[in-house]
């Protein structure tokens, strides 16, 4: 990977800007993308935002900046959006500071900024390469996420549609995701996951195979077709305990499965009213594979078992052999499956490897 450093005056940065508004921002005689179209709306903060102009009005440096160098020979900011978004508005006349704007200035003073040198570290290489040390400076500022690091690489045609449809407030995704989905569609964590789920994953690799594809509409075809299932098979909304279960792994495991929907709502209705059940979120995995790892049953409690452990004499209940406490574990004599509860009554200390055997039993 190639890095050099590169001294590029204000006047140089601002030549040609502009805020395209959902498009982006751009600069540098039309060459830099200061906010790429897949990167949040963050400016900085007044005092922020003055900072920055309080430090070129007095010659002082400021922190180096990066900058991507695409095949085509343009560049994209890596690092130093709000820094660069911050100058441009400035000598664009888009805000004053110290109660004077650009062009309230005195033409040395005017000229004393456009000189300025900002230094730019410019990075060029394999988008592997780029991501990896995209992922070292993104240290300060606002903080890109995981995703929109990824975007940051993989930058084209698809990505441009798939913000269409996933990263944009009141998006198609929103729209009938909200329900079901974790995060902010604005911060790509909506984008991210649906990508994870339809590449089992692998989300590096599927955005590199579908980079410069003109549309997302496939990946959107089947985010639609997963959120149709879930309606479908739980007709009952219970946005606290649905919103972000992994639904996309879940529709692969059983999304082929014949499944009726009235039957498994009774179901998880009864499940939700037990008082055992700690996770209730678990109740829709567990309905669909019975596996009683979802729900995070109720445990007994370290003075219960202590209890009873001196009323056995210290005897495991199943083999009848004497164990240190320590080798022992609390046991269900009726079980959570048979409605069982999780009362000393129904305690039982048995011996661990004795509880193993039950289990696989």
């Amino acid at each position: 990977m190639k890095i050099e450093l590169k001294k590029i005056t204000v006047k140089e940065l601002t030549e040609n800007y502009e805020d395209k508004g959902d498009a982006g921002v751009v600069g540098y005689g039309g060459k830099l993308d200061i906010r790429p179209p897949y990167q949040r709306e963050f400016i900085y903060k007044g005092a922020q935002r003055d900072a920055v102009i309080d430090t070129i009005r007095k010659g002082f440096p400021l922190n180096v900046m990066y900058w991507a160098v695409r095949p085509d020979g343009t560049f994209e900011v890596m690092d130093g959006q709000q820094r660069t978004i911050s100058i441009c508005q400035y000598v664009n006349g888009d805000y004053s500071f110290n109660d004077r704007a650009f062009y309230n200035l005195e033409s040395d003073e005017q000229q004393q900024i456009l000189d300025y040198k900002l230094m730019i570290y410019q990075c060029e290489g394999e988008d592997s390469e780029k991501l990896d040390w995209f992922k070292t400076i993104n240290i300060a500022g606002e903080k890109l996420t995981a995703q929109e690091l990824r975007n940051a690489v993989y930058h084209g045609t698809w990505l441009a549609d798939a913000k269409n449809w996933f990263s944009k407030p009141n998006c198609p995704a929103q729209a009938i995701g909200d329900m079901y989905l974790n995060g902010s569609p604005i911060r790509q964590e909506y984008l991210e996951k649906v990508i994870d789920w339809h590449s089992e994953g692998k989300i590096e690799k599927y955005m590199s195979e579908h980079q410069h594809q003109d549309s997302a509409k496939e990946l959107w075809n089947y985010f639609e077709g997963v959120i149709d299932w879930v309606r479908t098979t739980f007709p009952v909304e219970r946005k606290k305990e649905m919103k972000g279960l992994e639904w996309g792994d879940i529709h692969r495991k059983h999304g082929r499965r014949e499944l009726d929907s009235d039957e498994l709502e009774e179901k998880v209705e009864e499940l939700m009213a037990n008082e055992e059940i700690q996770r209730k979120r678990g109740i829709y995995e567990y309905v669909l594979d019975g596996d009683e790892s979802h729900l995070k049953l109720r445990q007994f409690s370290d003075s219960q078992k202590r209890s009873k452990y001196e009323q056995q004499g210290g005897k495991c209940a199943i083999c009848g052999e004497a164990f240190d406490y320590e080798e022992m574990e609390g046991d269900h004599i009726k079980p959570w499956s048979k409605e069982g509860k999780t009362e000393f009554s129904n305690l039982q200390m048995v011996s661990i490897e004795c509880n193993r055997k039950k289990g696989a039993s």
